[in-house]
């Protein structure tokens, strides 16, 4: 078993480098009806009995619960880059992670089959959380007293969660001018009311937030004042904008001056692909620097507790998986379990186990930092391609775009004024003309409309497009963007 690099952050809870700390704020008069009123499920308090020590030897007569003998699979087997994989080719180094129904009992490890193939309670099993929140530990270190974390089935079903916890009728949510639209997709339906934010390339705009909110009119904006802001803070989806820690720490400040609760959506938050590179054949960086070497998180400024994290192994690891976690004041993540234990109850716990059994017993978090920074710099590479492309196949006059610092995505901006029919045709039809020519040439790209809450209906003053440099494979980047460079210039009749 890999040495881990949080062994002087062993107190799980604990808090490591900070004095002099405060409890987070009391949020509980925001909780909607709904999460106010739920108490803990019944049958979940077995388990609370049978996780407490010393009670390993009481015969359960209680629990509703299948017998781990009638379980068919006995045994799981996967092939994965061993601790020590070389970063060019991880793929020639690897292990057998072979998962027992009786490890725990026969000493191999502390999470087998029997438990994790069994009903499991709402925080997600302790191993895997444990590990996790020593990774929280190391990257954001939350500066205040009472913040937890609990396992999720991803960032989408944490979404969903929060917005209940938080989701009385009316609730207005500031949200970044283009956003991921399952933000407003799961709050529409639940009554919330959705203000656009100004952004720049590199994300909000504290200043312009800060007038808008201090300037506010209900009736006038046909919304109650904000309560929360959503971001997306590290290659933003759609934008790829990716605020240097003092927009974040000025954009903290406004949601303190107007009591905001912050929901950091942060799936890409350790792809940042602008830190500076060691020279040739220096050893990797250790867990430690490469979390200093990150723009710090909203979490790892947070003093008030008022930001509520969404974490997932998506996309460090597989988003089949399904296993997220959620950092926030324990008061939060109390109500989060609360939801947890009478809808999805925790993760599948064949993904946690493998999981747990990847990053715990074989990689430590030395090692897992050594996979996200190999999977970093190959998208990266894929990136650079991308941006190569747009250089050699996109028309410079109709077409702009930044290189992101972070995350997965390009994001086009369209000079619609161009097009031959600017006067007579709206910025939404010269979006679908762009968007079915470029499918005509066999590309798929997603209209900017499509990140906005009204879809573009009520108008739109720029055409975006958004390309992602991630899923494809790099051989066929230049092709897929030729392709859509074609696709405009046959719109705007470029010859």
């Amino acid at each position: 078993m890999p040495t881990n690099t949080s062994e002087s952050c062993k107190q799980v809870g604990g808090i490591c480098g900070h004095a002099g700390l405060k409890p987070a704020t009391d949020w509980r008069d925001r909780f909607s009806t709904e999460a106010a009123s739920r108490g803990d499920a019944v049958m979940q308090r077995m388990h609370a009995i049978l996780a407490q020590p010393g009670n390993e030897g009481v015969c359960s007569l209680g629990p509703g619960a299948p017998s781990a003998d009638f379980f068919p699979f006995f045994a799981a087997e996967y092939t994965v880059p061993s601790a020590g994989f070389p970063d060019d080719a991880p793929a020639r180094c690897t292990t057998q992670l072979h998962i027992g129904m009786k490890d725990v009992s026969e000493g191999v490890s502390n999470y087998d089959l029997s438990s994790a193939l069994q009903y499991g309670v709402g925080t997600g099993s302790k191993q895997l959380l444990g590990f996790v929140k020593e990774h929280v530990k190391i990257f954001h270190n939350p500066p205040y007293l009472d913040w937890d974390c609990i396992l999720t089935t991803g960032n989408t079903s944490a979404m969903d969660t929060v917005m209940r916890i938080f989701g009385q009728k009316g609730v207005t949510m500031v949200i970044e001018n283009h956003t991921y639209p399952t933000c407003f997709e799961t709050g529409l339906p639940l009554g919330y009311s959705f203000f656009p934010a100004k952004m720049d390339n590199e994300g909000l705009l504290p200043d312009e937030l800060d007038r808008d909110l201090s300037s506010w009119d209900e009736e006038a904006r046909g919304m109650k004042r904000p309560t929360m802001l959503y971001t997306i803070p590290t290659g933003q989806n759609p934008s790829g904008a990716t605020p240097s820690a003092d927009r974040r720490r000025q954009v903290y400040a406004v949601a303190q001056k107007h009591d905001l609760y912050i929901l950091e959506d942060d799936p890409y938050y350790v792809f940042q692909f602008e830190q500076e590179a060691g020279p040739p054949g220096a050893a990797p960086p250790t867990t430690q620097q490469y979390a200093r070497s990150l723009i710090p998180s909203y979490l790892s400024m947070d003093t008030d507790g008022r930001v509520f994290r969404m974490d997932s192994f998506a996309k460090t690891i597989s988003p089949g998986a399904r296993v997220g976690w959620v950092t926030a004041a324990r008061q939060v993540v109390e109500r989060v379990m609360r939801v947890h234990e009478v809808s999805t109850q925790h993760p599948s716990g064949i993904s946690q186990i493998a999981l747990y059994r990847l990053l715990h017993d074989e990689w430590g978090h030395d090692g897992w930092t050594r996979w996200m920074l190999h999977i970093c710099e190959g998208y990266k590479k894929r990136r650079d391609v991308m941006v190569g492309a747009c250089e050699a196949s996109l028309p410079r006059d109709v077409v702009s775009w930044n290189a992101p610092a972070a995350g997965f995505f390009m994001w086009l901006t369209i000079d619609w004024h161009k097009h031959p029919q600017a006067g007579t045709m709206s910025t939404h039809e010269i979006e679908q003309v762009i968007y079915d020519a470029a499918i005509r040439h066999q590309v798929l790209v997603v209209p900017g409309s499509w990140f906005l809450v009204d879809q573009g209906k009520s108008g739109m003053d720029t055409v975006f497009f958004r390309m992602t440099f991630a899923a494809p494979a790099t051989n066929a980047i230049p092709n897929a963007v030729k392709a859509l460079g074609d696709a405009i210039r046959e719109v705007f009749k470029m010859g």
